[in-house]
């Protein structure tokens, strides 16, 4: 298993507001994300709509060795200990339908939505 790092996640929205968030990723991981749009949704209130792609200086490495982060894993949580994780609302377009779907609706392997994939197996 790859080292898993403390990240934190700050976009200025503004008059909106700001994002920000602390999670746990790997350097590949985060690297990936890079270049990626993501769709948080009207998280900022009614009509706000906050998207847009991931940029260096967006996501830093906090300074906490790799033990302490997996000992205050076991407490807070596998991924996001605070705030927003950018992981979690990258949009990933389905090969098979065309639509937009975020990370927790689309299967990597199969490069397809949740949707898709189980009409597939049910065929």
């Amino acid at each position: 298993m790859s080292e898993r790092f403390l990240w934190e996640f700050k976009w200025d929205c503004g008059r909106q507001g700001d994002l920000e968030g602390l999670f746990v990723a790997t350097e590949a991981e985060v690297q990936e994300l890079m270049g990626q749009d993501v769709n948080f949704g009207e998280v900022l209130g009614k009509h706000s709509e906050v998207y847009g792609d991931i940029e260096e200086g967006e996501i830093t490495k906090v300074d906490l060795d790799t033990k302490t982060v997996e000992k205050v894993t076991k407490i807070l949580g596998d991924s996001t200990w605070s705030g927003y994780n950018p992981l979690d609302y990258v949009s990933y377009e389905c090969s098979e339908c065309g639509c937009s779907y975020r990370a927790d609706e689309f299967n990597k392997e199969k490069n397809m939505c949740e949707y898709c994939v189980k009409e597939m197996e049910a065929e």
